[in-house]
């Protein structure tokens, strides 16, 4: 297998646009709160954002997010080849980009944004070290098990008491109130406050024990398809997609939509995370054929500049949107509706593609992108450095 420091187009173009996937998916959370989000009945939603709040649940919630994790493990395995490939200690590389990937996300759902999704990269970023080294056939074997099984683990039917129920929606009054028209400070404490347990607290040990490996399968398959070379030449790989595309996009559809399809209620929730899995995978294919049919279309080049710049993006999104939202901004928390929220997403997303593409005429690297190399290589250049006594062939065989 040819490994280059090339960048791949397709995976640049497809990290871009999920970006506007999980602003649509973080609005929610930007207009109406972690908890609020669930709780609509609160905000008193026209007819209209209602049929579009239950479109953004089945189409765009949970199947963004799974994008960029196996995003993430696709670029784990493309940064491995180029560590080997100059003769570099892998692991302790990894360490560090984990270590200061939860360290940021620490910060932000500290002092800027409950939705903080960085410090569980941090994490996972350690768990999947245990992979890094294993055949790409592990990679895949687990992936599919973990794929299969997580959905049904530590699943059950646990109905919240009246006491929990009376809880979660005092705080969810409150929030209205704080959010929409408290200062910056008021915001922090109440953000970092203590929130609503609405499940046994020994749900939550037992989520926290599980997120891994529930998260793990899509990581996985990022990490596979790159030990494969898959997406990095897409007319080739035509047939896999349109497969992909025209089986998994439809079923996860359907098992997300098992809500209002009166599916046991049993079955909802295991239903609910499949199908988010199984359309992100249908999205990755249709990414791909976009890249088959339109692989030199300026439109692509503007959302690879976003994808190059995607941390900085991510982080500008919440800077943005609390501002927008927020009372110590424009205090439009819980005021727009879910359909102007859509349309403020377009604003947002436009205003990053135009601005991504000037700033990479201009400029390499985007400045947090620069920030976690230099953390990463331990290089003011955010390189990693060869070592000359190091004479490894440019192809190797992993």
């Amino acid at each position: 297998m040819q490994t280059t420091n090339k960048r791949i187009q397709t995976i640049d173009g497809m990290r871009g646009l999920s970006l506007f996937g999980i602003l649509v998916a973080n609005m929610l959370i930007f207009q109406y709160g972690m908890w609020g989000k669930d709780e609509i009945d609160f905000f008193s939603l026209s007819k209209v954002d209602l049929v579009g709040l239950e479109f953004i649940k089945i189409l765009v919630e949970g199947s963004f997010m799974p994008i960029f994790t196996f995003l993430f493990g696709y670029g784990m395995i493309k940064m491995k080849h180029s560590l080997v490939n100059k003769g570099k200690k892998v692991k302790r590389h990894f360490a560090r980009r984990a270590l200061f990937l939860l360290v940021i996300g620490i910060l932000h759902s500290t002092f800027l944004w409950e939705g903080d999704i960085l410090m569980f990269y941090g994490i996972m970023g350690f768990f999947l070290l245990l992979f890094l080294k294993r055949k790409k056939k592990t990679m895949l074997i687990w992936g599919v098990a973990l794929f299969v099984l997580t959905p049904f683990l530590g699943y059950g039917n646990l109905e919240e008491t009246a006491r929990e129920r009376d809880v979660l929606e005092s705080y969810v009054v409150e929030s209205i109130d704080v959010y929409a028209t408290g200062g910056y400070s008021e915001i922090l404490s109440f953000r970092n406050g203590e929130v609503p347990l609405i499940l046994p607290e020994y749900a939550y040990v037992i989520i926290l024990l599980l997120s891994p490996l529930l998260s793990a399968p899509l990581f996985l398959f990022g990490m596979y398809a790159a030990e494969n070379n898959l997406f990095t030449q897409p007319k080739e790989e035509a047939f896999l997609y349109k497969i992909g595309a025209l089986t998994l996009v439809p079923v996860g559809i359907l098992l997300k939509s098992s809500d209002l399809l009166s599916f046991s209620k049993n079955w909802v929730g295991v239903a609910d995370l499949l199908g988010a899995n199984l359309l992100a995978l249908g999205y990755i294919c249709s990414f791909g054929l976009l890249y088959v049919y339109a692989g030199n279309s300026s439109l692509l080049r503007g959302f690879e500049a976003v994808g190059k710049l995607s941390f900085t993006n991510y982080l500008m999104q919440t800077v943005i949107c609390t501002t927008i939202y927020y009372g110590y901004g424009l205090g439009q928390f819980g005021k727009l509706g879910v359909l102007n929220g859509f349309f403020v997403c377009i604003g947002i997303y436009f205003i990053q593609y135009v601005v991504s593409k000037w700033y990479l005429s201009h400029f390499k690297t985007g400045p947090f992108e620069k920030v976690i190399r230099v953390w990463t290589y331990l290089s003011f250049k955010g390189r990693v450095k060869e070592n000359k006594a190091v004479n490894l062939p440019k192809e190797i065989t992993v």
